[in-house]
């Protein structure tokens, strides 16, 4: 009895034991569970990607920023930060946009809540005014490039996702632009971070009223934001199943309040009730008043405009359409879509197709994970290609509209004559920055180029008078000495056309810049800086 007693409990604690150890095993299965859910989710971090490479995608941006030392339209001045400037300093320049009402001040507002700080802060000089804007433009972009990558790491896997990661990096283009700080690139920017929530088969992270949200903040800093979101949106609504629900509590909640905060904003600035965005598309596709600043053939984004905003990755974006699965249609849909609906409009830009590049990018990186032979070489000449051109572009091209706002600020801030000195820029209207680049209220002058909103058939703005014959106008405009401005700004296209003009007025050469390799009509490779002499010397500067 003694033997079986001694056996049973040995028995019983066995099971105890196997018991304990089960459940030793259970805890430990499930603490590694939680570690990976905390590892695959967001667990409510921003990000939620492994830190070094946020940390070295917040790294290439900054230096994208810094590398990137050219002008590419007027608009990524004048639509944001002179918008910006005046707002927070009451001097500047706004353009004819603005007296029309055609632009919101939701964009600009974002900059000009960045120079109040620097200027409460006593730190508004002119170079953090110039940079501090393009790195907070760089760091949203950064964002933007790893929620594209988290996208595909839940539509596919790992590795695709680091495939369309490194075509997003190396696209020339996405270089050129992700830092400027046009509407243009902040309409990217929301576009991919309202792709990671909307509803894809594979998603983890589908939110309507994210997604929708910022699509509507999108339109409301450029109202054709949505016209990409189309095929998107329609698809959405085909596909669910309380399609009421989804317009009543999710829809229209969210493009009440987005639209209610647009007017509300401008109201405060423009002083009266304005809806901006109905302006906006009357004026550029009711009216086509954007056909003003040049038109092109219907074909120009299919022949000429995609192909270069793509660059070299267009044979990996074909190839990737040919293999990726079918639910990858949208996307493709999508680029289509935009395109033709563009190519309707006369006036025509290749910012414009910026927000369709990333959709773009996730066929070129199904394409090189597909790729089974010549990978390598196909590897290094996409990159090698790419950061040719994005050096060039961010480097060389265009870059002398910048460097001559260095020579002026040189004049604000280093002349001891500042109280008499004066520019004039004759130049294709809005070719270089204005006061966000100099940040000092120095007379200044250009030739104005507003669209004719009357009708008239002879209408001709103040640029292409100048050039009709630039010699007559200047010696209309400036009968009396005492008006010359001290300084002129002109591209070497000009110099020999008013030279007789500078040397009546005694005006030398004082500084020249390099513009670009490729000089259009009204421009040149070089600009020039002409300053007066004054009592036989010439101001210091």
């Amino acid at each position: 009895m003694e033997r079986e007693g001694g056996g049973g409990s040995l028995f019983f604690r066995g099971l105890q034991n196997r018991s304990h150890e089960k459940m030793k095993l259970r805890t430990r299965k499930s603490t590694l569970y939680l570690s990976q859910q905390k590892s695959t989710g967001r667990g409510g971090d921003l990000l939620g990607e492994n830190i070094y490479l946020v940390l070295f995608t917040i790294a290439l941006r900054i230096c994208n920023c810094f590398l990137v030392q050219t002008s590419f339209v007027p608009d990524e001045y004048w639509q944001s930060l002179e918008v910006a400037h005046h707002m927070v300093f009451n001097y500047g320049y706004l353009t004819w946009e603005w007296r029309e009402r055609l632009r919101g001040y939701t964009y600009p507002l974002i900059f000009a809540s960045i120079y109040k700080i620097l200027h409460l802060l006593g730190k508004d000089s002119v170079q953090l005014l110039i940079w501090i804007p393009r790195l907070a433009q760089a760091l949203l972009s950064a964002i933007a490039d790893l929620r594209l990558y988290s996208l595909m790491k839940q539509l596919e896997n790992q590795q695709v996702a680091r495939w369309v990661f490194f075509c997003q990096l190396c696209s020339w283009f996405t270089w050129y632009c992700c830092t400027r700080t046009l509407t243009n690139t902040m309409e990217t920017v929301l576009t991919i971070i309202a792709l990671f929530y909307y509803p894809l088969e594979g998603s983890k992270f589908m939110n309507s009223v994210k997604y929708s949200s910022l699509v509507a903040l999108a339109f409301i800093i450029r109202p054709t934001a949505l016209i990409p979101w189309i095929p998107l949106l329609f698809r959405h609504f085909w596909q669910e199943q309380r399609k009421l629900d989804l317009i009543l509590h999710q829809f229209l909640p969210v493009g009440f309040v987005t639209l209610s905060f647009s007017l509300i904003i401008d109201r405060i600035f423009f002083g009266q009730w304005t809806l901006v965005q109905y302006n906006f598309l009357k004026f550029n596709v009711l009216q086509n008043v954007g056909s003003f600043y040049g038109s092109h053939p219907w074909h120009w984004y299919f022949s000429q405009g995609f192909p270069a905003v793509l660059g070299t990755h267009l044979p990996f974006f074909i190839h990737g359409c040919l293999l990726a699965p079918k639910r990858y249609r949208i996307f493709l849909v999508t680029v289509l879509w935009t395109l033709l609906v563009y190519s309707m409009l006369s006036h025509k830009e290749f910012r414009f197709i910026y927000p369709v590049l990333p959709f773009c990018m996730v066929f070129c990186g199904y394409s090189l994970n597909n790729l089974k032979l010549w990978k390598k070489p196909a590897l290094s000449f996409l990159f090698l290609s790419n950061m040719f051109f994005a050096l060039y572009t961010g480097l060389v091209h265009q870059r002398g509209t910048l460097d001559v706002m260095t020579n002026i600020q040189e004049l604000c801030y280093n002349n001891t004559n500042i109280s008499s000195a004066s520019v004039l820029m004759m130049m294709p209207c809005h070719s270089t920055p204005y006061y966000s680049h100099v940040h000092h209220p120095l007379p200044m002058r250009f030739l104005q180029c507003p669209p004719d909103l009357t009708g008239k058939s002879d209408y001709l703005v103040e640029a292409d008078i100048f050039y009709l014959n630039p010699l007559k106008w200047l010696y209309r405009e400036f009968q009396n000495d005492s008006t010359l401005p001290t300084h002129l700004i002109i591209f070497s296209i000009l110099e020999e056309e008013i030279n007789p003009f500078l040397i009546s007025n005694k005006y030398e050469r004082t500084a020249v810049f390099f513009h670009t390799h490729f000089p259009e009509r009204r421009t040149g490779s070089h600009i020039y800086v002409y300053e007066r002499k004054l009592k036989g010397k010439l101001n210091q500067t």
